[in-house]
């Protein structure tokens, strides 16, 4: 049976660089990475269980983490990163909340994506490795091993915050999701911003915080009809707050956008239908190429840097727009 010397000899290079292409070291070139793993498979030669360049060959699993099925927008993003898994030879596996942890391991998975609120930083800061590479969705993390691909929440925010100022309206009041999250941060600054800019007052009153769900967006519309100061127009962080809120005005006989305008975030599958005027995100798009850079980095691709991801408004009849 063949051993290590044999393979160095072999190959005409020495033990020590044998050791270091089946551990899948960067100190050699690929070119001699693939002629020794070549020989060894020609000569019967098992590295055993700790060989890392023997272990990714046989290991094409990506793992992509979420937090909520009841987002329309995940399944989107989902397709797109299935679709480049598939036809670059690369498998799914999904997850959710703490299960995922468990296969944040380079012997069960290549690397993973993160779309999950929950996922604190320190595990993915811990977990992250030259052989464990992961990329967000949904934060900027400062690691050489975590590429982050985020939304353009700011800008695709304010233009559309701009667009209402300039139809007219000047009452507003805010539902935003999470509030530890860089995605309301970043678009609730650019609601106040725009405010600021056209001289709009607006009362922290007038702010509520919510959880992204429709359930959220209807309690708050709720609140608001109680008072007795309802806003011109509601601006909702997401389009399930938004259509939750919606339904809440249209069952107490309040017409949408005549008595009350009301705006979302995400242009989710229901918003078209709805008429919701929102911010649209290329999400089969964001998938796809969120897969694309993970698989592209697994392949020995160090491009880490950050990547922000332009959105568009979508007008639509949830506003009147003069």
């Amino acid at each position: 049976m063949a051993n290590i010397k044999d393979i160095a000899l072999s190959a005409g290079v020495s033990i020590s660089t044998v050791s270091n292409a089946l551990n899948g070291k960067n100190n050699i070139s690929k070119a001699t990475k693939d002629k020794i793993i070549k020989i060894c498979e020609e000569m019967s030669y098992s590295p055993g269980s700790k060989s890392k360049a023997f272990r990714a060959q046989d290991n094409n699993t990506v793992l992509f983490n979420f937090s909520d099925f009841d987002r329309s927008f995940f399944l989107r993003i989902i397709n797109g990163v299935n679709d480049y898994l598939n036809d670059n030879g690369f498998n799914l596996m999904i997850c959710t909340n703490k299960s995922c942890e468990k296969y944040m391991r380079s012997d069960l998975t290549r690397g993973c994506i993160i779309l999950d609120e929950r996922m604190k930083n320190d595990v993915l800061n811990v977990t992250a490795s030259e052989d464990y590479p992961i990329v967000v969705l949904d934060r900027m993390i400062d690691n050489p091993h975590i590429k982050s691909i985020v939304v353009d929440n700011y800008e695709s925010m304010y233009a559309l915050m701009q667009g209402v100022v300039n139809a007219g309206y000047r009452k507003f009041g805010f539902v935003g999701g999470l509030e530890h999250t860089d995605d309301n941060k970043e678009r609730y600054q650019a609601f106040i911003d725009v405010l600021e800019k056209n001289n709009i007052d607006f009362h922290r009153k007038n702010y509520f915080t919510g959880d992204y769900k429709e359930k959220s967006g209807y309690r708050v519309a709720k609140i608001f009809m109680l008072s007795k100061e309802m806003p011109e127009v509601l601006v909702c962080a997401n389009d399930n707050m938004a259509i939750g809120a919606i339904k809440a005005f249209r069952e107490n006989g309040l017409r949408v956008p005549e008595d009350i305008a009301v705006t979302g975030f995400d242009n989710c599958d229901s918003a078209e239908a709805i008429g919701l005027t929102t911010v649209s995100i290329p999400n089969y798009e964001r998938g796809y190429l969120a897969a694309r850079c993970l698989v592209e980095i697994i392949s020995g691709k160090r491009a880490t840097e950050s990547l922000k991801i332009s959105a568009s408004v979508k007008w639509r009849k949830s506003v009147l727009v003069k």
